[in-house]
């Protein structure tokens, strides 16, 4: 991940969230369809981060957000892989199977393929939950090659997973 200032800030925000989470004592799980797996990636950068990062699921196709966390498979029929109602069952059944307090999940068009009208390229689903409170989403639409969509995604997942934490 290095060479990318991208990378350098979500490293950063990573490990800053993982500071956090090991002084509360609670852990996180990860769920990745686009970024696949680039958020585990710089949550583990970090030495000692088996302290506060309990694992990560890379759910790419629709048959893994079934099988590994859970999706229902009317969910993805009814709204797609790239919707807010997939992104909350992501994180809400990586808590499931999971020993962590808190989830995030992303599910998006990275691109240069793949995208249609009503869900062109750049369009990131993002889910968040904790063991306290119910899942939540939200749809952003990044500008930029696949790269960009993937980093900006990750940040954008874990900034949402630090604001959910208690001050």
């Amino acid at each position: 991940m290095s060479g990318d200032f991208d990378a350098a800030a979500i490293v950063a925000l990573a490990t800053r969230l993982g500071r956090r989470m090991a002084q509360a004592g609670r852990l996180i799980v990860t769920v990745e369809s686009c970024t696949g797996g680039l958020i585990a990636a710089a949550l583990t950068e970090t030495p000692g981060s088996s302290v506060w990062f309990d694992r990560g699921f890379v759910t790419y196709s629709n048959a893994a957000k079934v099988d590994m966390v859970g999706v229902s498979a009317q969910t993805l029929a009814d709204f797609g892989a790239v919707s807010e109602p997939t992104a909350m069952e992501m994180a809400a059944g990586a808590l499931e199977r999971s020993g962590a307090w808190l989830a995030l999940s992303v599910t998006g068009v990275a691109g240069p393929g793949g995208g249609s009208p009503e869900k062109p390229v750049g369009t990131v689903c993002f889910g968040w939950a904790t063991r306290d409170a119910s899942p939540r989403a939200t749809t952003v639409r990044f500008a930029g090659d696949r790269a960009a969509v993937r980093h900006q995604a990750a940040l954008f997942a874990l900034q949402g997973a630090w604001d959910l934490l208690p001050d």
